[in-house]
């Protein structure tokens, strides 16, 4: 049984690498932002199809709820879209410290959603956040576009995740994304047709080394990684699992610094900045972490 932690422990910091490295595909990919979504969530979306025939998983659910994912779809489109534009017009690391800003948003729109009253220290880290920003920004004020885009995915991402909070607990994930990653398709393909002069020749004709990258980024990226993320939360406390992946940007940031060291050494007090928003953001799921086994505790030792 340890034996099987261990290298489960193992699997989910190797599924946090590879969202890191989403970031390192999105800076090697050469096609714009949207068509790369579209094929993302184009492959994905088949490759989970296959799964879903291979496990004979059943995906029938009622149109209102089909709605529902469809319009969740639609927001995890633009978190991507935004993520990758933001990599394009500034790099790896500005966009994966603007998307570390997820925290903060939760803390306000969580209450919002489960209604809920907001905790004081999510305030304050909410400030500490805001300061880590403005210091990046300050630092790197050319890259003003990417810091903005980048913010505007962390809140896409933030919208998505507390969404699928709620589906989750009704339904099977496997067939949530499965109905998300096709929605957003269908979302993507009529954007591109009414604004971007529809699918041409030149829409499907790319590089070889496109393809082989937007083809890992759909399948071991995109498929594999939200398998794997499930599987891993069968032996591990989801509680490990989601502060464990609060370290995808130093994953991407670092990995983006090896492999990009012209165009991703940053000044000082970037680093500083992203050091804040990093720490406030591990700091807050380890207090709701020691909270809620106070709570749970608390809850055991009540006599029936």
């Amino acid at each position: 049984m340890p034996n099987a932690k261990l290298k489960n422990y193992f699997h989910l910091h190797f599924l946090v690498f590879i969202a890191g490295f989403t970031a390192i595909l999105g800076e090697l990919i050469s096609i714009g932002s949207t068509a790369l979504v579209w094929y993302r969530m184009l492959i994905a979306g088949l490759l989970m199809f296959l799964y879903i025939k291979v496990i004979r998983l059943k995906i029938q659910v009622s149109t209102k709820t089909k709605l529902q994912f469809f319009g969740a779809g639609i927001i995890i489109a633009l978190h991507w879209i935004t993520f990758f534009e933001a990599i394009n017009q500034s790099n790896v690391s500005i966009t994966l410290a603007m998307f570390s800003t997820g925290a903060f948003f939760a803390s306000f729109i969580e209450p919002l959603i489960y209604k809920r009253r907001i905790i004081w220290y999510e305030i304050l880290f909410g400030i500490i956040v805001i300061f880590g920003v403005f210091l990046i920004t300050q630092s790197e004020i050319k890259y003003l576009n990417g810091i903005i885009l980048g913010i505007s995915s962390a809140l896409f991402s933030t919208i998505f995740a507390v969404i699928n909070g709620r589906f989750i607990a009704q339904h099977r994930a496997t067939v949530i994304s499965f109905y998300e990653f096709i929605s957003g398709v269908v979302f993507l393909s009529l954007f591109i047709l009414v604004f971007n002069d529809g699918f041409s020749a030149e829409f499907f004709t790319l590089k070889t080394v496109d393809w082989i990258y937007i083809f890992i980024l759909a399948s071991i990226c995109t498929a594999y990684a939200f398998i794997g993320s499930v599987k891993v939360m069968r032996y591990i406390s989801p509680y490990t699992v989601v502060l464990t992946y609060n370290l995808e940007p130093l994953y991407g940031i670092a990995l983006a610094l090896l492999m990009f060291p012209d165009t991703e050494t940053m000044s000082t007090q970037f680093y500083y900045g992203a050091f804040l928003v990093l720490a406030t953001v591990l700091a807050d799921g380890i207090l709701k972490n020691i909270k809620s086994i106070k709570k749970r505790k608390s809850i055991e030792s009540k006599p029936d």
